[in-house]
């Protein structure tokens, strides 16, 4: 009888032991297994919001930063970049950015929640191109009747200092807005409404 006692408890005392150890391996297996399900500190920072200092920024001048792999331009438009605007809508696809898919603070002629600071995905709507800033007014190379804007050297695409398309270019929309807010007069948080 003492000997079947003996038994059991080697019996228990083994089970106890490949019960802990088999834990430990399920643990060990899904712990990884769970964490693949949440996002890297890489693919955080990638999709971050990015805080911008605007304090610095002189009228007509264009800042560039990174924002998810994609540059964004933040544009200190003057009173007579502004006045020009309304001179493009004849000409322009979607003056009133109708068509595609922009943040509700965009349907306006600035396309802007403050009229002054513009800020844009520096991506060119046809072939993803980056565009280049022509603030320039009626260049030889643009014609007599430009008053400044971007111009995509790919495939000859041009765009306002509202970022909207022209008629007649590849590009099919407007440039798009990113979603972007004001923490204060000095700095701008793009990337969250």
């Amino acid at each position: 009888m003492s000997d079947q006692q003996v038994d059991n408890s080697k019996r228990r005392f083994l089970l106890i032991a490949t019960s802990a150890a088999g834990g430990a391996a399920v643990a060990g297996v899904a712990a990884p297994f769970i964490a693949s399900f949440f996002p890297s500190e890489r693919a955080k920072a990638a999709g971050a919001s990015v805080e911008v200092d605007i304090s610095k920024l002189e009228p007509g001048q264009k800042i560039t930063i990174e924002w998810r792999g994609k540059p964004v331009w933040v544009v200190k438009r003057t009173p007579e970049m502004l006045a020009l605007l309304p001179k493009n809508d004849p000409k322009l696809a979607d003056p009133t950015s109708i068509v595609d898919h922009q943040p509700q603070y965009c349907h306006n002629a600035t396309r802007s929640i403050k009229p002054e600071i513009w800020v844009a995905v520096g991506v060119c709507t046809h072939l993803g191109c980056s565009p280049t800033f022509r603030p320039d007014l009626a260049p030889a190379d643009l014609g007599a009747d430009w008053v400044g804007g971007f111009y995509c050297p790919c495939h000859g695409s041009k765009f306002d200092l509202a970022g909207r398309v022209f008629l007649g270019v590849p590009a099919p929309t407007n440039l798009i807005i990113p979603e972007h807010k004001y923490l204060s007069d000095t700095r701008l948080l793009v990337g969250e409404a």
